[in-house]
């Protein structure tokens, strides 16, 4: 059984217990909240990991890293590199995002050394598979993308971004929208292609039973893809977004009633004064459901630093109810992040979630912050420098400081103290 139909059934299972722990929480709110469908737990039923991870309803919203190979870049040394860097800047969860190279092997290496939550977007696999079989995606067949979902579960996938939430009535209302953007999402692309060549419904979406079946026997929470999501920010709440976002939230509740573990994949480019009503109305058209949001970007003008363009909206996200933030790195709408720009966006995307977590009132984000400032103040540098966000920045930091006195505030300098406590 799934996570949920247990909770349902008043068993509180293992993982249930991690993150209570993890989050100080009693084990029995996790278990309702599970039960409800406010919280998932994604971990494929086949799978072991080393962390578990909780999303939604009263816990700490959660970070997620990007990696996979491409038709330009396949450098499986590379993305290994990158998912340790991930991992020491302090993600929570990955997405596999391979379209080229050995799919399958990479995905294989993902699982065996993230050790948390890995995702994906299995229509990535079986567009991919359609091109080098048939000549085109669409080509494709709705048993191709079956077939890779099944596939992508057995193989011991947590989650899935998965594009059911896109029919021929949002097609026709963003038509009608007039969109600067258009459709960004590549698998919001690929299925509307696909749809419109062959003039037929979304199979994820006239099929969502059978997918609901595929994904309840492995234990796979589902990521409701938003295929329809504005790629700026004055396409931001129009009425395509909000179509698709009304028939996500049919399909959560037909997900939360199967027993199947269900968040929603939220939009990318949202101007700061929009994000509530984004976060209201994604909560309240979709049953609660945890929300994994995309950045979120609050501006279109600044690539290079769209990572922190990314943190200012998720922020203020996270504080109105988004639970889930994928991270942006600063090579973002530039090229392929490096192993570098990956540290870097998960670290920016981790300080949106505290400063998030501060404002929803989350005590064990709140006790850190005091704990941090105590230890300052009482001169316990150690336990100041692993409380840091960044404690490997902070040690190098404080050691420059070691060798160069503060020019401001001279041999005083908390800085200076830290410095020299912590080198001995």
């Amino acid at each position: 059984m799934t996570q949920v139909l247990r909770a349902r059934a008043g068993e509180i299972t293992p993982e249930m217990l991690a993150v209570a722990s993890a989050e100080k929480i009693p084990p029995e709110v996790v278990r309702e909240r599970v039960a409800r469908g406010t919280i998932v737990i994604p971990k494929n039923k086949n799978r072991q990991l080393k962390k578990i991870c909780g999303i939604g309803e009263g816990l700490r919203v959660k970070v997620n890293a990007l990696i996979g190979t491409s038709s330009d870049r396949d450098d499986p040394a590379m993305e290994e590199r990158k998912i340790r860097a991930a991992l020491r800047a302090g993600a929570d969860a990955f997405m596999d995002l391979s379209t080229g190279g050995d799919i399958d092997g990479m995905r294989r290496l993902t699982l065996a050394t993230a050790g948390v939550p890995v995702g994906s977007v299995p229509l990535y696999q079986a567009a991919v598979i359609a091109i080098e079989q048939r000549g085109s995606v669409v080509a494709m067949t709705a048993e191709d993308m079956f077939a890779t979902i099944e596939k992508q579960a057995a193989a011991g996938l947590d989650f899935m971004a998965i594009h059911s939430a896109l029919n021929f009535d949002v097609l026709k209302r963003l038509q009608e929208t007039g969109r600067i953007t258009d459709i960004v999402s590549r698998g919001g692309a690929f299925l509307t292609g696909w749809m419109l060549h062959n003039q037929k419904e979304n199979p994820l979406y006239e099929q969502f039973d059978r997918l609901l079946e595929i994904l309840l026997a492995y234990d796979v929470t589902l990521s409701v893809g938003d295929a329809i999501r504005p790629g700026c920010t004055a396409d931001s709440l129009d009425a395509a977004q909000l179509q698709g976002l009304m028939v996500a939230g049919r399909l959560v509740a037909r997900a939360q009633a199967a027993g199947v573990q269900v968040m929603v994949e939220g939009p990318g480019h949202v101007p700061l004064h929009h994000v509530p009503a984004t976060m209201l109305l994604q909560k309240r058209l979709c049953h609660q459901a945890p929300y994994y949001i995309l950045g979120t970007l609050s501006t279109d003008i600044a690539p290079g630093y769209d990572h922190i363009s990314a943190a200012i909206g998720a922020a203020l996200a996270g504080q109105n109810g988004a639970d889930f933030i994928c991270y942006v790195t600063p090579a973002e709408h530039l090229g392929l992040p490096t192993e570098e720009d990956v540290y870097t966006g998960v670290m920016a995307a981790r300080l949106a979630a505290h400063a998030a977590d501060l404002a929803r009132g989350n005590r064990s984000a709140w006790q850190k912050s005091r704990e941090m400032v105590q230890a300052g103040q009482q001169g316990n540098w150690q336990r100041y420098a692993e409380l840091a966000l960044d404690p490997h920045r902070l040690a190098t930091a404080l050691e420059q400081q070691n060798r160069e006195p503060c020019p401001v505030c001279g041999e005083n300098c908390l800085c200076v103290r830290a410095a020299a406590y912590l080198a001995g």
